[in-house]
């Protein structure tokens, strides 16, 4: 499958009541990872697409699970969802050691995040 869901990401109001209720809810293995500027709780889960919980930076936004689908090229796939209707909420951030990511949301208001991976 060409641009498959890779990462899946809650950005949450209250980091450690999400962290205590998925911990227990799924048996999910959190691991806090100091990114500098905040803390980002990578969620393993064995098999499968794994994700990660962070508190979230939209001011005044709820609580919302957000999908990331691989893509060859940020840039290009930006543009062209840009193109096709989308607003970019985030362009094209870079994640240290890993790749980077834009986020968007579709003419109907549903938001994806898009990651290309670093390539090195």
């Amino acid at each position: 499958m060409s641009n498959p869901f890779v990462h899946v990401e809650l950005m949450s109001t209250d980091v450690g009541k999400a962290k205590a209720f998925y911990g227990k809810l799924f048996d999910w293995k959190l691991e806090d990872m100091d990114m500098g500027d905040m803390t980002y709780t990578m969620i393993k889960v064995g098999e499968g697409t794994g994700g990660g919980l962070m508190k979230n930076p939209m001011p005044n936004a709820g609580s919302m699970w957000v999908a990331y689908v691989n893509v060859d090229s940020l840039k290009t796939a930006t543009a062209k969802a840009k193109s096709l209707g989308a607003t970019v909420i985030k362009d094209q951030v870079e994640v240290k050691g890993g790749g980077s990511f834009s986020i968007i949301t579709d003419p109907t208001g549903a938001m994806l995040g898009l990651w290309q991976t670093e390539k090195g």
